[in-house]
């Protein structure tokens, strides 16, 4: 993986990207993780909701654990209306149990899916009800750092390449258009989407 520095030498040839990353005040950086399983809990608890608000839905989430650790044999004997009582969607309650009992019968580990491509990183997550496709983009994204990931159906890159790129499409239209200028960065889609991100917070 190359330095994110190196990396933003690359984009330079996105005009519009680049002077809107000169005019930020901060960078964005790497931020692997390890444990696949924390960050896969975290992806169902932002799901659909903004960085404030998950933050707080977070931290009562794993104020409710020994030493602020779900274990997936605790999470699996929560009580249901305990984790609805801290903000989570009925679904999303059973979301995260799916994501424990998973972790206990497969292997999440890092190193075994650190050798895997994305795509099978996406098939073999998946089978969790309640893991899409766009909650493993953000784990290849963010823990795994993948360089070249473009999770196109997020609401907010699509909010932010439009206002970044002046678009004024709908629907298919609109993915036809982002694909084409997402392929401007390849092979480094990552960073170009994490700073579309930051565009629009």
């Amino acid at each position: 993986m190359k330095p994110y520095s190196e990396i933003l030498k690359f984009l330079e040839k996105d005009k519009i990207l680049t002077e809107a990353i000169n005019k930020m005040k901060s960078s964005v950086r790497p931020e692997l993780e390890v444990d696949i399983y924390m960050s896969l809990l975290n992806s169902i608890v932002s799901q659909q909701l903004s960085t404030k608000v998950v933050k707080i839905i977070w931290n009562r989430f794993t104020d409710l654990f020994v030493s602020g650790y779900p274990t997936e044999r605790n999470l699996l004997t929560m009580e249901h209306d305990l984790l609805r009582g801290i903000g989570l969607s009925n679904n999303k309650v059973r979301y995260v149990k799916n994501v424990a009992e998973f972790s206990l019968e497969n292997d999440i580990s890092f190193d075994y899916l650190w050798s895997k491509s994305n795509e099978e990183i996406i098939a073999y997550l998946t089978q969790i009800k309640g893991v899409g496709r766009w909650t493993v983009q953000m784990i290849l994204m963010f823990p795994l750092d993948r360089p070249n990931v473009f999770p196109i159906d997020d609401l907010g890159i699509q909010k932010g390449m439009k206002k970044l790129y002046q678009i004024d499409l709908e629907n298919k239209e609109l993915k036809v258009k982002l694909n084409e200028i997402a392929e401007g960065w390849h092979p480094y889609k990552t960073l170009a989407s994490k700073y579309i991100w930051k565009i629009v917070d």
